[in-house]
């Protein structure tokens, strides 16, 4: 089945970059009122409609049985072996002109991702693994992250509780004390693309609430193969269809992001 996987990776990631195409021809040329608030702070456009047509019509053919979990389209077939897709993460920022928005898909069996590409249109940087081959940054191996690297030199990333208005209070303050644990802390607007730079060591840590399944599936095995903690607030695995809040990082940079978000998230 391994092989079977790494032999579909030139075919997804012509669709993937089929699907970037398509959006670059919109980018910064769509007018006014082309997109539509599906719920508060969450917009959509007929781009990421149209995207993830693409990724389901190209995906669906090359896994048998298996099901689709589109942002926009729901749920389809088969749940136990699942293409997780996201078409468009970082939407607000495509909307706004701003180039940092990604393509995310994943192939996910039995609640764990097996499979993943991400891709930034804008820059074609694309991340690629086949779980237990390794973590591929533009076709190349990356190399594990550091095992030594302590939080007091770690620079985290994070997203606003858009979602969560209930634990605002409880972000902001765990925000504070990251800031100062730390380097800094940054806030993107694509959390797929967060997490891979996470999976890099580019960022060190990393924590969110109310994430989607197709916000970091690929991500999330991006991380657990090249070597990140990645857990709920609890510090077990992260259930990413029922957990709240992901909490991620290096081995030793992990264990202090834990503890301050469970204490302030509790």
């Amino acid at each position: 089945m391994k092989e079977h996987f790494v032999s579909i990776l030139p075919n997804c990631l012509e669709i993937v970059e089929r699907a970037a195409a398509f959006q670059l021809q919109h980018f910064r040329s769509m007018p006014a009122g082309t997109d539509d608030q599906k719920a508060a702070r969450e917009m959509v456009s007929f781009v990421d409609v149209e995207t993830e047509k693409i990724l389901l019509d190209g995906l669906l053919p090359l896994v048998e049985g298996a099901g689709f979990f589109g942002e926009e389209s729901g749920k389809t077939g088969s749940q136990d072996l699942v293409w997780i897709v996201d078409p468009l993460d970082g939407t607000t920022n495509f909307l706004s002109g701003l180039d940092h928005f990604s393509i995310s898909i994943a192939l996910v069996e039995n609640g764990q991702p097996i499979f993943g590409i991400v891709h930034k249109p804008m820059t074609k940087e694309t991340w690629t693994c086949v779980k237990g081959q390794g973590l591929h940054y533009n076709t190349e191996p990356v190399e594990t992250v550091s095992q030594t690297l302590t939080a007091k030199d770690a620079l985290f990333v994070t997203g606003f509780p858009y979602r969560s208005q209930d634990i605002a209070k409880n972000f902001f303050a765990c925000a504070d004390e990251v800031l100062i644990t730390g380097r800094g802390i940054r806030r993107t607007g694509s959390a797929a693309l967060d997490v891979c730079n996470v999976s890099c060591g580019w960022y060190q840590g990393f924590w969110e609430s109310d994430l989607q399944p197709y916000d970091i599936a690929a991500g999330m095995l991006f991380m657990q193969e090249n070597g990140c903690i990645v857990t709920n607030i609890d510090g077990e695995p992260y259930n990413m269809f029922e957990d709240r809040i992901m909490v991620a990082g290096l081995p030793k940079v992990h264990s202090t992001l834990r503890e301050i978000v469970a204490k302030h998230y509790a």
